[in-house]
C-alpha cells in the first residue's frame, strides 16, 4: 500500500495508535505474555496498515472538546464518548437514533411544537435545546445526522459552567471531522439494505501543500421505514473543511455544512380502550412531511503564544428552516349511525386521525475564546481556562394553514365539539378501512399565522482551574455568568403578546479527584444550572412544555429555574490503560420550577412552585476486555419523585413523565481473525408514562423493551472492508416514546439487513 492511501501516513498512524494504544492489550492473566505500550502501538500500527481501517475502536481517553483539560479517568464527572467507528458499526446514523438506545436517557415527544424525537431527556431533565456542535449551542428542533461527526459525547449532570444556561441534564456535544496535514486519505462507503435502504458516503483528506489542507464528507442516504411501507426518509448532507498551519504556532480551520433531510414521517402507534394497536399500518397521508435544512459555516483559530500560553477560538453563523406537517391516531369509539353515536350503542373500537404542524425558522451566531494556561503556584500546578462568548439566536415558529380535512367520513364520533361524521380507520370487524393514506388533502398547506417570536442574546465570561495540588490529589473549580436579554413575541387565541426581560445567571462547579492507587480514582463534584423562563425555544406561550409561562396577573417576572447536582463515583483506567471503568452515584434537584395550568398549552401557570428530585447509579465501560473483545457498555437505575407541586398536588410522590427506572446499553465486538469481526449491541429501557416536561406521570403507559443487533466484518484485501448489519434481530415491535395522551406511540425500527463496502484509496 503507497504511502498515500487510507491511513496510510506514519503521522497518521501515529495519532491513530496513541488513541489505540492498548487496543490488543493481552489477557492480565497472561502476565508473560504482556506487551509494553511500544510493542502495542506499533502492532496497532501494523494491522492499520495491513488492513487500512482500525481493528480496535472503543478506547477513548479524551474529550473532544477542547475546554476538557485532562483525560476521561481524572474528571470528576460522568462522560460517556462514542466513536465514529463505534457509531458506524451499530448501524444508527441520525443523532436521535443513536442517543435513544443510550443508559439513563430517553425521548420525548410534543403536539405542535416539535412532534418528532428530536428531544431529549437526560436523567429526567429536558434536554432538546441542550445540543452542541463542537462547544457551541447548536438551536432549532432540526435532524441532525453523524456523517460529519468524529465522536459524541453525552455529558450527564448540570454542565453550565461549560454550556451556559439550560443544561440541567446533561448536554450533548458533536464533534466534527476537520482538515489535517497527518494524512492524505480517501474513502467511499455504500450500503444497501432491506426497505430500499441506499445509502453513500465520500471522504477525502488532502494535503495541497505543506501548510494547506482540506477534507470533504459528503452523504447521501434514503430508505423506507423498516417495515413500515410508506414510512420514507432521505438525507443529503455535505462537509467542507480547511486548514492552514504554519507548523509552528497558528492553525487555522474553516468549515461549512450542510444537511437536507426529507421525511414522510410516522407518528406510530395509539390506543383503543387502554391497548396498543399492534401492527398499525403506516396512515400517514400523501402530502405528509417532516423536512429540515441546515447550513453553517464555522471558523477556528488556534494560537500558541508559548509553551504556557494558548488561544482558542470558535465563530459560527447558520440558518435552519424546519418544518413538518404530520398525521396522527387517536384512539376512539366509533358509530354507524348519528343516532348510535347520541346514544352511545353499537360502538367499536377504532382510530382516527389527527393533524400536527410547525416550522420553525432559526439563524444563529456564536462565537468563543479561549485562553489557556498552565502556570505552578508553590508546589501546585494550574491548568486555567478563561471563556468569553457571545451568542445570538432567533427563532421563528408557526403553523401550517389549510392543512386539509376529513374528505371521506365513514363513522360517527363523538368529540369535544360533540357527535359529528369522522373517519374510523378500523371498521366493526377489526379491519382496516381501504384508501387509508388518503383521507385528508395536504395539497393546499401554505405556511400560516407565526406562533412565537423568540430571540435570546448572551454574553457569558467563565473562568475554570485545575489544579494538581500532590500527585494524587487534583481539585476542579469553575464558576460562570451569563448576562442574557430574552424576548418572545407569542401569538395565542388571545391575540399578540411581548415578553421581553433580562437577567444575570451565575453558576459553577467543584470537583476532587483523588487516586487511591495507580489508575484508580475517587471523585466527588457538586455542579449547578439554571434555566430561564421561557427557556425552551420551540413552544412560544405554552408554559406547561418550557415556553413563557405567567401568574394569574399576567406576570412573568420569575426567578431561574436551578439545579444543583452532587455525585460521588470511581474511575478506573485497567489493563494497562485499554479499558475505562466508571461507576457514579448521583442525586439531582431541581427547584423554582415554572408549572403549566391545566393543558399546559396556555402561558398561565405557577412561577417557582414546583421541585423534583431524580437520584440514582450509573455505571460505564468501554474499551478492551481483552486483545480481541471491545466492548462499550452504559447501566442506569434511577429514581425520580415530585417533591412540591402548586398547580397540581396530587403529583407530589410521583415519579417524572417520560421517565424509565432502569435502562442499558451494550456493545461488542470481537475480532476472530485478523479479517474478521463480528459483534452486536442490545438497549434495554424500563417502562414509562406519558406526560408533560417537570409533572408526574399520568399518562399512557410505554412498555420496556429490549431490542438487539448484531454486525459482521471482514477485510477483503487491504483496500477493501464489508460490513453486514441485522437490525432488530427478532423483530421486535417496541414504543421509543409517548404524549400525555396516547395519540403519539412512537414505533421503534423493526427488522432490517443492510450491507455496506468501504473502499479506501
Amino acid at each position: 500500500m503507497s504511502k498515500n492511501n487510507v491511513f496510510g501516513s506514519t503521522a497518521l498512524l501515529s495519532t491513530l495508535a496513541l488513541t489505540i494504544s492498548a487496543a490488543h492489550a493481552n489477557d492480565a492473566n497472561s502476565q508473560t505474555n504482556a506487551k509494553t505500550a511500544v510493542e502495542k502501538e506499533k502492532e496497532a500500527i501494523e494491522l492499520i496498515e495491513i488492513h487500512g481501517v482500525r481493528n480496535s475502536i472503543y478506547n477513548v481517553r479524551k474529550s473532544g472538546d477542547a475546554r476538557r483539560l485532562v483525560d476521561l479517568v481524572d474528571m470528576p464527572t460522568t462522560i460517556t464518548v462514542l466513536t465514529k467507528d463505534q457509531i458506524e458499526e451499530s448501524g444508527r446514523s441520525d443523532l436521535k437514533e443513536v442517543l435513544s438506545t443510550q443508559a439513563g436517557v430517553t425521548l420525548g415527544t410534543g403536539e405542535n411544537g416539535n412532534a418528532f424525537g428530536d428531544r431529549y431527556i437526560i436523567r429526567g431533565h429536558e434536554a432538546r435545546s441542550d445540543v452542541f456542535v463542537d462547544g457551541l449551542r447548536d438551536p432549532g428542533m432540526n435532524t441532525r445526522e453523524s456523517f460529519s461527526v468524529e465522536q459524541i459525547e453525552i455529558t450527564k449532570g448540570p454542565s453550565a459552567t461549560f454550556a451556559g444556561r439550560g443544561s440541567s441534564g446533561g448536554a450533548v456535544n458533536s464533534i466534527t471531522k476537520k482538515a489535517s496535514l497527518g494524512y492524505d486519505f480517501g474513502r467511499v462507503d455504500v450500503g444497501v439494505g432491506s426497505d430500499n435502504y441506499l445509502r453513500a458516503a465520500v471522504d477525502v483528506n488532502t494535503p495541497l501543500t505543506d501548510n494547506f489542507a482540506t477534507r470533504i464528507n459528503i452523504m447521501t442516504a434514503k430508505e423506507d421505514a423498516p417495515k413500515r411501507d410508506g414510512a420514507e426518509r432521505e438525507r443529503q448532507g455535505i462537509l467542507a473543511s480547511g486548514l492552514y498551519d504554519n507548523l509552528e504556532d497558528l492553525k487555522i480551520w474553516t468549515d461549512f455544512y450542510y444537511l437536507n433531510a426529507e421525511d414522510l414521517p410516522d407518528l406510530g402507534s395509539t390506543m383503543v380502550n387502554g391497548e396498543i394497536i399492534e401492527d398499525i399500518p403506516v396512515y400517514a397521508q400523501e402530502g405528509d412531511f417532516l423536512n429540515s435544512e441546515a447550513a453553517s459555516g464555522t471558523l477556528r483559530v488556534e494560537y500558541e503564544i508559548n509553551d504556557a500560553w494558548k488561544i482558542y477560538s470558535i465563530t459560527r453563523y447558520g440558518k435552519t428552516d424546519n418544518g413538518y406537517l404530520a398525521t396522527s391516531a387517536g384512539g376512539t369509539t366509533g358509530y354507524f349511525t348519528e343516532e348510535d353515536a347520541n346514544d352511545r350503542v353499537n360502538g367499536f373500537g377504532t382510530f382516527t386521525f389527527g393533524s400536527h404542524s410547525n416550522y420553525q425558522d432559526v439563524e444563529h451566531f456564536a462565537t468563543q475564546l479561549n485562553l489557556f494556561a498552565e502556570l505552578k503556584t508553590g508546589s501546585v500546578e494550574h491548568k486555567f481556562l478563561v471563556s468569553g462568548e457571545y451568542a445570538d439566536y432567533s427563532v421563528l415558529n408557526g403553523r401550517y394553514a389549510d392543512i386539509g380535512s376529513i374528505d371521506s367520513p365513514n363513522c360517527w364520533t363523538a368529540g369535544r365539539g360533540g357527535v359529528g361524521q369522522n373517519f374510523c380507520a378500523i371498521d366493526a370487524n377489526g379491519n382496516t378501512a381501504t384508501n387509508l393514506n388518503n383521507i385528508i388533502d395536504r395539497s393546499q398547506a401554505v405556511k400560516g399565522d407565526f406562533t412565537s417570536d423568540y430571540s435570546y442574546e448572551v454574553s457569558a465570561l467563565s473562568f475554570m482551574d485545575t489544579m494538581q495540588v500532590t500527585k494524587d490529589l487534583m481539585l476542579f473549580a469553575g464558576i460562570r455568568i451569563d448576562n442574557y436579554d430574552y424576548s418572545n413575541l407569542t401569538n395565542g387565541r388571545n391575540g399578540e403578546a411581548l415578553y421581553e426581560f433580562s437577567d444575570t445567571l451565575t453558576n459553577g462547579h467543584l470537583g476532587v479527584v483523588y487516586e487511591v492507587l495507580d489508575d484508580i480514582n475517587l471523585y466527588a463534584s457538586y455542579g449547578s444550572a439554571t434555566n430561564i423562563n421561557g427557556g425552551e425555544s420551540d413552544v412560544g406561550g405554552n408554559c406547561g412544555y418550557g415556553g413563557v409561562c405567567t401568574d394569574s396577573q399576567g406576570s412573568a417576572n420569575a426567578e431561574p429555574e436551578t439545579v444543583r447536582n452532587l455525585e460521588f463515583g470511581t474511575k478506573m483506567s485497567l489493563n494497562d490503560e485499554s479499558l475505562f471503568v466508571q461507576l457514579a452515584a448521583f442525586r439531582l434537584t431541581k427547584d423554582d420550577i415554572m408549572e403549566g395550568a391545566g393543558s399546559g398549552y396556555e402561558v398561565t401557570g405557577a412561577l417557582n412552585t414546583g421541585k423534583h428530585e431524580v437520584k440514582g447509579i450509573e455505571i460505564a465501560m468501554n474499551g478492551q476486555l481483552t486483545d480481541e473483545l471491545s466492548i462499550q457498555i452504559s447501566a442506569a437505575k434511577m429514581d425520580s419523585e415530585i417533591l412540591e407541586s402548586a398547580s397540581n398536588p396530587d403529583s407530589v410522590g410521583l415519579p417524572l413523565a417520560l421517565f424509565a427506572k432502569e435502562s442499558l446499553y451494550a456493545q461488542a465486538r470481537y475480532q476472530l481473525t485478523e479479517d474478521f469481526a463480528f459483534g452486536g449491541d442490545v438497549t434495554y429501557k424500563g417502562r414509562m408514562t406519558g406526560g408533560q416536561p417537570d409533572t408526574g406521570s399520568t399518562g399512557p403507559e410505554v412498555p420496556s423493551y429490549t431490542v438487539y443487533n448484531l454486525f459482521a466484518t471482514y477485510n477483503f484485501s487491504e483496500n477493501l472492508t464489508t460490513r453486514l448489519n441485522f437490525g432488530n434481530v427478532f423483530d421486535k415491535e417496541y414504543y421509543t416514546s409517548t404524549y400525555r395522551a396516547p395519540k403519539f406511540m412512537y414505533i421503534g425500527d423493526r427488522q432490517s439487513i443492510r450491507a455496506t463496502v468501504t473502499y479506501e484509496f
